[in-house]
């Protein structure tokens, strides 16, 4: 079986002189591909570093977290300009957020708008970070609703009704992580009710490690141990969940 990671910063700091190591390891659990959504200028050059090295398991992407908007937004936006002629497999980790601030949440909103349009322009696909902001997320992808949209949402953690709303806005999967691991977690139900033909499979390294390393740092080679539960779950095989997501992933990635 083979897995891909929809969603990981094995660039961060947190894998500092590791990165290698915790990708080698990935491909060892069968996680072949890994996706790397961007985040700002800080990182950008390491994570184009580390894909280099690893062509053909790498695949980076380029955008503006909205965590990283503030008052200086505009020269992030020329700064992602630059990097324009790499090889790019989707414009993210962009979106809103309205958890850690809602200081900056007019640029949030405008940067969001310009790479949803940029990303329409090099027909790429979008990978949207979502957080306490799914109304307006929702409400600016209507507005968009001319542009030719497609994507994934990182990170799923609304309803059923939401993901079908959705579906009527554009070409969105959903990143389903190590949060389906977790007691009480809504998203572990709202599964069972979701197309597996719409479902990634994501770590979101080093963040939102699955049990039974929670607390720890996360990486891309625990994904077979989200695929596991996801069986479980949806009392698939997980031969069929490899399959499918895999092929989901080729399907929205082009990878």
């Amino acid at each position: 079986m083979t897995f891909t990671d929809t969603h990981a910063h094995l660039y961060d700091e947190a894998f500092a002189d590791e990165e290698d190591l915790a990708i080698a390891r990935s491909v060892e659990a069968g996680v072949t591909r890994i996706i790397f959504p961007d985040i700002d200028s800080q990182t950008r050059e390491h994570m184009f570093r580390i894909a280099d090295r690893h062509e053909g398991t790498v695949f980076p992407c380029l955008g503006l977290h909205p965590t990283s908007i503030d008052g200086t937004w505009e020269k992030e936006m020329e700064k992602l300009h630059e990097y324009l002629p790499r090889r790019i497999w989707a414009i993210g980790e962009i979106g809103m957020d309205c958890y850690w601030s809602k200081e900056f949440i007019r640029e949030q909103e405008a940067a969001f708008r310009m790479q949803l349009e940029l990303a329409d322009r090099l027909s790429l696909p979008v990978i949207i970070h979502s957080r306490e902001s799914t109304e307006l997320i929702i409400n600016i992808l209507k507005d968009l609703r001319h542009l030719n949209l497609r994507g994934a949402f990182h990170a799923y953690s609304g309803s059923v009704e939401t993901f079908r709303e959705l579906q009527k806005l554009g070409d969105w999967y959903i990143g389903i992580g190590g949060v389906l691991t977790y007691k009480k977690a809504s998203i572990a139900e709202t599964v069972k009710q979701l197309p597996l033909d719409r479902i990634l499979l994501e770590t979101d390294s080093p963040y939102l490690t699955p049990v039974p390393h929670r607390g720890k740092r996360n990486e891309s080679s625990y994904i077979p141990i989200i695929a596991s539960r996801l069986a479980e779950q949806t009392g698939r095989p997980l031969e069929e969940i490899a399959a499918v997501t895999t092929e989901n992933a080729h399907k929205l990635f082009g990878i």
